[in-house]
């Protein structure tokens, strides 16, 4: 097996996730998909933004992830933003419903990708950020870039 195989291979990340919500904790689940979805997912054709997780009739449902149709596929179309059914244990899916239950606490889908050749995503359990709060996240990230700016400038002289 060789280093590429062993590594995980990113697909997709929810970049906004991060700005608009405080991510508590996350948990790898797996994703039930067709055929034509896992190749536009390895050809990296999926977008997670907008996309969120319920917990229905005791199983986690994602929606609203976009997969674009695979352009070889011509035996069966698939509506690209369909409901998947995420892959989860039991105490995987106790723990998600009860914390998905607590106010203000949403399941947000993270990152999409490869592990071990099978398609995973990964749910955060996440409360979302007022404005003072994205305003205080930007700050201490311009603080730090500063910090390091003149920490580099440094070494330099």
């Amino acid at each position: 097996m060789t280093e590429k195989d062993k590594a995980d291979i990113s697909v997709a990340t929810n970049r906004k996730a991060l700005h608009d919500y405080s991510i508590l904790d996350s948990i790898e689940a797996g994703l039930s998909l067709e055929g034509p979805e896992v190749k536009s997912l390895r050809g990296r054709q999926a977008r997670v933004e907008g996309s969120f997780v319920r917990i229905e009739d005791g199983q986690a449902k994602l929606y609203n992830l976009h997969i674009s149709p695979y352009s070889f596929n011509h035996v069966q179309p698939l509506d690209p933003l369909r409901t998947r059914k995420l892959l989860l244990n039991k105490t995987e899916l106790r723990r998600l419903d009860s914390e998905s239950r607590l106010k203000g606490n949403a399941l947000i889908p993270l990152e999409i990708y490869f592990k071990r050749g099978w398609a995973k995503i990964r749910v955060g359990i996440a409360r979302g950020k007022k404005a003072p709060d994205k305003r205080e996240a930007i700050k201490r990230r311009d603080a730090d870039r500063e910090m390091e700016r003149t920490r580099r400038s440094s070494f330099k002289a």
